[in-house]
């Protein structure tokens, strides 16, 4: 998993950081306009156009029956039948072709995850460190130490919580740029990078976990812990990014999904699909 991470990551980085220092709506439409193109790619592909071309016009045609005949209660309600008829049909015809798209949308909203999800440290402010440990082993008994590096001051001494199998930190950010955490207990330690911002889009991965295979999906920003550590999970609690518009926060989900659907539906007919 870790070369299919840093494959798509490679793709995502390559792709947004030149738009970096742009108002984060133009990298957002910018990936959005991209969706909607590889989604009429994989729908015009995937999907039966005939069937579905041939299911709206039957649609059509029993909407106008009941506008012509409104007065008539028999082929009234043998029209709405044949409506409902055709509309399970067109659902048919459109779940294969939405059951395709599940993977690659996945993938991108992954990798979106770590570019509009959170926002990078500013300079002055403080995040929440954690560190999960798996079952069988107790944050009281292993000696965990946290180092920080020049751009970050570590401003607590570990706080170990027994029940929850967790030893958590606070840091303060102190310089641009991205810092290395570094964590150790006994003869073996694990890295974690720190993003402090200038206020320009980066990426931000908030967690490093452990090898498995869902999870380093969900985490593609840096590689996995080894498998056979006590630390299952190495995080760093950054602030949320909202999205602004017209001072309101907007979620990048619903950004995200509000602009792949209009810019979709805006070029479809570039595309010559028929949905």
């Amino acid at each position: 998993m870790n070369i299919v991470n840093a494959a798509l990551s490679g793709f995502f980085d390559l792709l947004l950081s030149p738009l970096r220092s742009a108002n984060p709506w133009i990298p957002m439409a910018v990936i959005s306009l991209l969706t909607g193109f590889l989604m009429l790619g994989i729908y015009r592909a995937v999907s039966d156009q005939d069937g579905i071309l041939k299911v709206k016009s039957c649609i059509k045609a029993h909407l106008l029956e009941l506008r012509l005949f409104k007065n008539d209660l028999g082929v009234s309600l043998r029209a709405q039948g044949r409506i409902l008829v055709a509309n399970l049909r067109y659902i048919g015809y459109a779940f294969k072709p939405l059951l395709v798209m599940i993977i690659p949308v996945m993938l991108i909203l992954i990798q979106l995850n770590d570019w509009f999800g959170s926002r990078p440290l500013a300079v002055g402010e403080s995040a929440l460190v954690k560190a999960e440990l798996a079952e069988g082993f107790s944050p009281l008994e292993t000696d965990f130490r946290l180092e920080a590096p020049a751009g970050l001051v570590l401003e607590t001494e570990p706080l170990r919580v027994e029940e929850d199998r967790e030893v958590n930190w606070r840091i303060r950010a102190a310089a641009p740029g991205v810092h290395e955490l570094v964590l150790r207990w006994g003869g073996a330690s694990a890295a974690k990078k720190v993003v402090v911002g200038d206020g320009r889009l980066a990426r931000v991965s908030t967690a490093r976990v452990r090898t498995n295979v869902w999870r380093e999906i969900s985490h593609p920003g840096e590689r996995a812990l080894p498998g056979d550590g006590p630390v299952t999970t190495l995080e760093v609690r950054y602030p949320e990014r909202r999205l602004d518009l017209f001072g309101m926060g907007v979620h990048w989900l619903v950004a995200y999904f509000v602009l792949s659907l209009v810019l979709g539906f805006a070029f479809k007919g570039l595309f010559k699909v028929t949905i």
